[in-house]
């Protein structure tokens, strides 16, 4: 009986009023109010995860998942080299020289990085360049560069450009950085426009005469790993202390540091929307709690109990906000999958990593969403569930 009063009551105040419209009105707003926030939330948590994947995926490829580098002053010898392969046969090495560089093509000039690789090695711990390479034969002096630098020149395969080292040569009466005109053998694409303008890669035995380095010397050896947080633990206790190894994340602490934040920051202000609209349901539950007030002054007089009334405003307000967080949900998954599968938005590749919208939504930030929504919905609905039991019998029905 005390279920049927309940049930019996939600449904009849949940009604179409025609002389109280505002309040079914303020009902209705805060139903679409937490629809378009539960909406906004999910795609917008979405698009934040999958950026920050793809930036991620991008960074990983083009500063490598792991990096060994002197830890002062000098260079990584081949015997390190040797026995790490042994010691690490799952993992991918590259060893690497490097220098910094200006690039002179016409009246342009740009500063960036040299690299000289081994192609074969490099071709596992790079997608980007294995895909560059392509079966592509590298002379001495031939160089990648990357698609951005490329349209910035304006050059093409098998043309020249000038490359200025910042170290330096003796030559007669003065000193005159060293300098050496490349030919152009393919050209990688990465997707980050700052690596692409940035990044140049010669042959390891190109750098190693620039460099007057022996052939067993090299500046670093790049490392590919599917696991480079697990990896990096192990590889440590198997270097001497004139050596390091860093993974790619501490190079970008700061940039994911903010992502996060964006996002935490970004997520707190979409729920002020669901906020603002749980406003609506208190006001539309207490103005109906004033509109009822003889009814349930009415019921309590005739045995119903306060317990009784304040569940029937407070599921009131729960099935309004759980109405509004299911279609909210079917909104927002519904624009993930639309926006994810077909190509609505397209962005600029030299700003993004990537032209199309990424999208993925994780299932922890899907819970936030959710218990977050619903801890407001009850929150709200609670004061005025508390308002309708307390409601004086004697003082309502001797004022009717």
């Amino acid at each position: 009986m005390k279920t049927s009063i309940v049930s019996y009551l939600i449904r009849r105040f949940l009604r179409f009023d025609k002389e109280q419209p505002f309040i079914f009105l303020s009902a209705l707003l805060a139903f679409l109010g937490i629809t378009l926030g539960i909406t906004v939330l999910l795609i917008a948590m979405a698009l934040m995860n999958g950026f920050d994947k793809e930036f991620q995926k991008q960074l990983t490829t083009m500063n490598y998942p792991l990096t060994i580098s002197p830890r002062f002053y000098g260079a990584v010898n081949n015997n390190l080299l040797t026995d790490l392969k042994r010691k690490f046969p799952s993992l991918s090495f590259s060893p690497y020289i490097q220098s910094s560089i200006m690039i002179k093509g016409g009246a342009l000039l740009e500063g960036g990085y040299l690299f000289g690789v081994n192609f074969e090695d490099e071709k596992r711990v790079n997608s980007v360049l294995a895909k560059a390479i392509n079966g592509t034969q590298f002379k001495k002096f031939d160089v990648i560069i990357g698609k951005s630098l490329q349209q910035e020149f304006n050059v093409f395969i098998d043309e020249k450009l000038m490359y200025i080292f910042t170290n330096v040569e003796p030559g007669g009466l003065f000193i005159a950085p060293k300098i050496k005109r490349f030919t152009i053998k393919s050209i990688f694409n990465s997707g980050l426009s700052a690596y692409d303008k940035a990044y140049n890669y010669t042959s390891l035995a190109t750098m190693q005469t620039l460099k007057h380095m022996a052939t067993d010397m090299y500046d670093g050896i790049h490392i590919y790993s599917k696991n480079p947080r697990v990896d990096i633990l192990k590889i440590k206790k198997s270097l001497p202390q004139s050596v390091l190894v860093r993974g790619w994340w501490e190079d970008n602490l700061n940039f994911f540091a903010a992502m996060e934040m964006e996002k935490t920051s970004l997520f707190i202000v979409l729920m002020l929307i669901i906020l603002i609209a749980a406003v609506n349901i208190i006001s539309s539950l207490l103005m109906t709690v004033m509109n009822r007030r003889s009814e349930i002054a009415l019921l309590l007089s005739l045995g119903a109990t306060s317990s009784e009334i304040k569940k029937v405003f407070l599921y009131l307000g729960i099935i309004i906000g759980i109405g509004g967080i299911m279609t909210g949900v079917c909104l927002g998954l519904s624009g993930i999958f639309i926006l994810g599968s077909f190509d609505i938005i397209s962005l600029p590749k030299d700003v993004y990593p990537t032209s199309t919208l990424q999208l993925d939504l994780n299932l922890q930030d899907f819970a936030f969403i959710i218990v977050g929504a619903f801890s407001i919905v009850v929150a709200s609905s609670y004061y005025p569930a508390k308002k309708a039991s307390e409601v004086d019998i004697l003082t309502v029905l001797r004022n009717e």
